[in-house]
């Protein structure tokens, strides 16, 4: 028994105990100088990628809202809450290793480099603050992947493509239009209007889900509203696409030039906009919900 008190001690330990090691924020400025130098053309490439790919234009905010909620909860993060845990060294392993696995040029390892900072960076969290610090910093943490590219585009494309497709079908049957649907093809008299790849809601997606976990944290209160918000995002950000679709293809019974062009990207982004009203609507039900919900409980008491 005293062996396994005697090895935890040395796996997790306070700073200020460990000898031969530096103050805290002297260890913070020197591993995050460590992360910079290796991971400096890894961040800057991405970076590129923000300016150069418009559904990653929300890149440059996602670590700018990661940063301002850690720095919001500075008061959970005192000196004393510190303490060193040495199995952080493990994903700053893993971390390296994905780091030199391959040649940078290669889009595989181009995204194993990217997902190596996230692993490091945990893995510094951990190995300085220990279990404490990683999971009070764990939200700001959870958003950070969302500066990356999706790495399964492919694979969750085809599905996003076929399901707008088959709710636009739906919701124009219910207004009356005649369509005829074949994959993620709409047959119209009029037109035929393909759901393209553009078109699958991905980009809505994944920009809705970086909103609405910023959202979450800065507005809602009661972490059972956060939860809804975030349970949320998927269908909202669906009907949003379909919606996008079936309006598509009813300005395109008016004139076939709404259907692509800058139109067609004015009404991509105004659904954006509409699905991210739907999620505050959402956000408001909610809070009337609990609100109604502790009104109940104070008569019955």
């Amino acid at each position: 028994m005293a062996e396994v008190n005697q090895t935890s001690q040395t796996l997790v330990s306070r700073p200020a105990d460990v000898p031969g090691l530096l103050p805290l924020p002297l260890s913070l400025l020197a591993i995050g100088g460590l992360l910079a130098v290796c991971f400096g053309p890894v961040l800057y490439r991405l970076a590129q990628l923000w300016t150069s790919d418009e559904n990653m234009s929300h890149g440059f905010f996602v670590p700018l809202v990661a940063g301002y909620i850690a720095w919001q909860k500075r008061d959970q993060l005192g000196p004393d809450r510190w303490q060193r845990n040495y199995l952080g060294l493990i994903p700053v392993l893993i971390g390296a290793v994905m780091l030199c696995v391959g040649p940078p040029s290669i889009p595989t390892f181009v995204t194993m480099g990217r997902v190596a900072f996230l692993f490091s960076l945990a893995g510094c969290i951990l190995f300085l603050g220990g279990i404490g610090v990683l999971r009070t910093l764990a939200y700001p943490l959870a958003m950070l992947p969302l500066m990356i590219p999706f790495p399964f585009y492919d694979m969750i494309t085809l599905p996003l493509q076929l399901m707008a497709s088959v709710l636009s079908e739906q919701t124009l049957s219910l207004l009356g239009v005649s369509v005829l649907r074949e994959g993620n093809v709409l047959f119209l008299s009029t037109q035929t209007l393909s759901v393209a790849e553009a078109c699958s809601g991905l980009r809505s997606l994944y920009s809705l889900v970086f909103l609405t976990l910023a959202y979450a944290y800065l507005f809602a209160d009661r972490r059972w509203v956060r939860w809804a918000l975030v349970a949320s995002i998927v269908p909202i950000a669906i009907a949003a696409n379909s919606l996008r679709v079936t309006a598509t293809a009813l300005l395109g019974a008016i004139d076939a030039q709404y259907t692509h062009g800058i139109y067609h990207d004015m009404l991509g982004w105004s659904v954006f906009v509409i699905a991210f009203g739907l999620l505050c609507l959402w956000h408001l039900a909610l809070v009337r919900m609990g609100k109604r919900t502790v009104t109940r409980k104070a008569a019955t008491a």
